[in-house]
């Protein structure tokens, strides 16, 4: 027979038994609650770390490729001011010759206004304006893609007019092989942009040795063969630090920049 008092123990133990249950449980619930707390943090540090090392954030990076090596131009975003276009003046049955009368020499292409009339037009305008002199050209690579970029008056890679003008010409250097890029030639100029469709402004590349490009950049211009060989000169040279993708190792001005019609 169970006596009172030991009817007591067994209760009081009891009641202990079930008190330390709740309290395991309610540790294992924070526990739990803590775990979901710090998976949620930790997904959210790595998606603003993603966001930041993509450049989301960074005004100057969004207009960087991510492999600069194969876009000459992602880096060349200009920041519109709302500027006009200029209005066309130009022969557009004309053929155009852009001098470059640079500090490493004379650079001289050929631009043909029935491919390209808004390019060469834009191009007009803004050297007869002086547009163009004593500006940088700011971009030399040397690995996947050979061009000397130039035409922006900032000599940041982010210049531009204020204005954009459309593509033209895409297809006249052929069909775009399987890894949808075409060559375009040693002694090509061609136009620069952000990547987006009619995103280009007023620079421009120059290409010193055949490159494999998508055809979204303008081909407007060739190189004449004295032009050329300077063009190889400034390229030997190679870039500040050496690397693939950078400013010219030694600086590339154009002191004057002429457009004139043949």
């Amino acid at each position: 027979m169970v006596t009172s008092d030991q009817r007591r123990r067994q209760l009081a133990r009891e009641k202990y038994e079930r008190q330390q249950k709740r309290r395991a449980e309610a540790r294992k619930k924070t526990r739990q609650r803590a775990a979901v707390i710090g998976a949620v943090v930790a997904v959210v540090i790595a998606t603003l770390v993603g966001l930041i090392v993509g450049g989301v954030f960074d005004k100057d990076k969004k207009d960087q490729a991510a492999d600069p090596s194969a876009n000459p131009s992602a880096s060349a975003a200009p920041e519109p001011k709302q500027s006009p276009s200029p209005e066309m003046a130009i022969d557009q049955k004309g053929k155009y010759t852009f001098a470059l009368k640079t500090s490493a020499g004379d650079i001289n292409f050929a631009m043909d206004a029935a491919k390209t009339p808004q390019t060469v037009n834009s191009f007009k305008a803004l050297a007869d304006k002086g547009y163009f002199d004593n500006t940088k050209c700011h971009r030399l690579t040397a690995g996947g893609i050979f061009v000397l970029q130039c035409g922006d008056p900032e000599g940041t890679g982010r210049g531009g007019p204020g204005y954009n003008i459309p593509d033209e010409n895409l297809d006249s250097l052929g069909k775009a092989n399987e890894q949808g890029q075409v060559i375009y030639p040693a002694g090509t100029v061609a136009m620069a942009n952000t990547g987006q469709p009619g995103s280009g402004g007023s620079q421009f590349f120059l290409v010193y040795k055949d490159s494999p490009l998508t055809p979204t950049y303008t081909p407007f211009g060739k190189i004449d063969a004295a032009g050329l060989k300077v063009l190889e000169e400034i390229a030997k040279a190679g870039t500040v630090d050496g690397g693939q993708d950078g400013a010219p190792k030694n600086d590339v001005k154009i002191e004057k920049g002429t457009v004139t019609q043949n």
